[in-house]
């Protein structure tokens, strides 16, 4: 299957044409950017031919990739996708979903009108330990689920290009001031960048569950326009749940876990669990059990072990696009998303947002 990679604002999209180059029934049929020189990285890496490379959007889509995989700046994912729907692309939005509702719903009417699929990747789906927290849950293992923790961030956006690759302090600091991800207007912020996170995999594991009210708090840093720091609280009629962002944690996750850690914890009526990024098991404590013990995470299925593999088996066999990549699911996420920057701009708690 021909897979474009469209656009390079977002590092991820390294990972992601990784993926597609080591699957065995992928090729890249095309990379697009209005600046050559960022997609240089992934030409070398993947040898993409230059006739493969360009700098405008329609001869990219001309190709007729059967899916595009997008990594714009968030405030642009809406009129991304409202130009590759037409050609009846099936598309993958690296996240967040959107900078707004507004904008989610506008990807969906233009996905819908143009036939193509639709899917948003979080890449905690694809964490063992998560979803095997997910299936704990379904089992039953702690009862009613009451409440969802999660805490999620890294060191900090710029620390790291595709593929992980490690950038200097002294280098973040220089790039702070041109990069999107520090700008308002393009959708930056530990909040947009990390709160769908939490709002996304927490409906997920309240099987699409919404709140009733959001209150939000974020840090004000003198001479960074976006926040850095996040705690968002939702009230459900079930309960309260909490999910924190951070840009500036002490290690990052995938190599090191930071304290606090990053991960989840369910309290639920008849037990708690705690999953942590990247973690080789869970813990569970249940009223039958007590003391918290571990329990070993199960691999994932084949056809759902990464986004790429996921999106190309669910092409084939015409399965639903589900779970977090839903993007019913991840529009209610959104909606969290929003209320919580509203709530957070007003200093005050409320209703979620239609």
């Amino acid at each position: 299957m021909k897979i474009a990679g469209i656009s390079f604002d977002h590092m991820h999209m390294g990972d992601l044409l990784r993926m597609v180059h080591e699957h065995p029934e992928a090729e890249i049929c095309a990379l697009y950017d209005p600046d050559r020189a960022r997609m240089q990285a992934a030409v070398d890496a993947f040898g993409v031919p230059e006739e493969r490379v360009f700098t405008e959007l329609e001869p990219a889509l001309a190709t007729a990739p059967d899916l595009a995989i997008l990594c714009s700046s968030t405030a642009s994912h809406a009129e991304m996708a409202e130009r590759i729907a037409p050609t009846g692309t099936n598309l993958m939005v690296e996240k967040p979903f959107a900078a707004s509702a507004s904008d989610a719903r506008r990807m969906i009417a233009a996905m819908q009108a143009g036939g193509g699929r639709m899917a948003i990747n979080w890449p905690l789906r694809w964490v063992e330990s998560h979803v095997t927290a997910k299936a704990l849950i379904e089992a039953g293992e702690i009862g009613e689920l009451l409440e969802v923790r999660s805490y999620g961030g890294n060191r900090g956006p710029l620390f790291h290009l595709a593929d992980k690759v490690e950038v200097t302090p002294e280098e973040v600091e220089r790039q702070k001031p041109g990069s999107w991800w520090y700008k308002r207007a393009s959708g930056g912020g530990s909040l947009l960048d990390y709160l769908g996170y939490g709002a996304t995999l927490g409906t997920w594991f309240m099987n699409g569950a919404a709140p009733l009210e959001v209150t939000c708090v974020v840090d004000e840093t003198p001479g960074i326009e976006v926040d850095q720091h996040s705690i968002t609280i939702c009230r459900y009629a079930r309960g309260l749940s909490k999910m924190e962002t951070r840009w500036g944690t002490f290690t990052d996750p995938w190599i090191t876990q930071p304290q606090p850690a990053c991960g989840y914890t369910f309290i639920g009526s008849e037990g708690t669990l705690t999953s942590l990024d990247y973690a080789n098991h869970v813990t569970l404590q249940t009223r039958a059990q007590p003391k918290v013990h571990a329990v070993p995470v199960q691999p994932l299925a084949e056809g759902e072990r990464n986004p790429v593999e996921f999106m190309l088996s669910r092409l084939k066999s015409a399965g639903p696009i589900d779970g977090p990549l839903d993007p019913a699911l991840c529009l209610t996420a959104q909606r969290i998303i929003d209320t919580a920057a509203q709530s957070a701009a007003e200093k005050r708690t409320l209703a979620l947002r239609p």
